[in-house]
């Protein structure tokens, strides 16, 4: 880091993500960012024990990894997507080959058969960079039974759709978005910058043979971290994708003096069309799970 480079992405040893930068970028001074991540892993058991979600949600995330079903984590910055992705991967079984691509390694499979791929940044020189996209094209010929990209940020999104749609069912990524609907716009919009010129059409039917589960994970407020909604993108029809609720939670307060959210989750009434495909695969989800009413945490 430097006058010439004033900004500067690194890994410590610990796993911990580092940032900096110096004048004349950072007007008030260098400035240093640490993103420390816990030693014990956050598991679907505690999130469902802190309220992040219920015990229905995860049974069927866990049936959804399971049946390799595609699945899409959306949610802001710090909101817990690759804390959940990490949770989700946790139900892989172990005689699959999984690769994971990431821009700084942040998953920890547990699976004995896991080929971890890092990108790299250029040399001060401008050469030598290994994009995730780069690195999409490569495990397509390892054999993978699942791909799991840390984060779609531009053009990999297409690759990433392609391994979906080619085979490789069960992959999983995360994305930053709003929403879930919002979730499929940006898509949109990452493929439009891979370069390619696709009609709006044919991009948004290619999206919505690929994925078949949105979960949208929100920071809250009260610094709480929620499943707000699991999505089922069931086709694309007339113009606009078919994208029905399963799971939603919903906010109605703030209590300020435990300074925790008020709110319920709730199964929407909405039976998912993946029910039959998880079925063939042996995995009998109770079709109780969807009958509509709150949940209890």
């Amino acid at each position: 880091i430097d006058e010439v480079s004033p900004m500067v992405d690194a890994k410590l040893p610990d796993g911990s993500r580092l940032n900096a930068v110096i004048p004349p970028l950072a007007l008030r001074g260098p400035t240093v960012s640490i993103r420390r991540f816990k030693s014990q892993a956050v598991v679907i058991e505690d999130m469902i024990r802190m309220g992040s979600m219920t015990r229905d949600m995860g049974d069927f995330l866990i049936a959804a990894v399971r049946g390799r079903l595609n699945i899409v984590v959306s949610g802001g910055t710090g909101a817990g997507k690759t804390t959940l992705l990490n949770n989700l991967s946790r139900f892989i079984p172990d005689s699959e080959r999984v690769v994971t691509i990431e821009q700084t390694a942040e998953l920890q499979l547990q699976q004995n058969d896991v080929v971890a791929l890092e990108t790299r940044p250029p040399n001060v020189e401008g050469r030598g960079e290994i994009s995730q996209r780069d690195l999409l094209k490569n495990p397509l010929r390892m054999r993978p039974d699942r791909i799991v990209v840390g984060e779609a940020r531009g053009g990999e999104v297409l690759d990433m759709l392609q391994a979906m749609n080619t085979g490789h069912d069960g992959s999983m990524s995360t994305i930053h978005a709003n929403d879930t609907r919002d979730c499929l716009d940006r898509m949109e919009l990452m493929i439009a910058l891979s370069g390619i010129d696709l009609p709006t059409q044919v991009a948004r039917q290619y999206i919505s043979n690929a994925v078949q589960i949105l979960v949208h994970i929100a920071r809250l407020a009260t610094g709480e971290r929620k499943i707000v909604r699991i999505s089922e993108l069931a086709g694309y029809r007339n113009g606009e994708y078919q994208l029905e609720d399963i799971f939603a939670y919903r906010m109605t307060g703030i209590d300020r003096a435990a300074g925790k959210a008020m709110g319920a989750f709730y199964a929407t009434g909405y039976e998912p069309r993946s029910l039959q495909r998880l079925a063939n695969l042996g995995y009998e989800v109770p079709h109780a799970l969807f009958s509509a009413r709150e949940l209890t945490e």
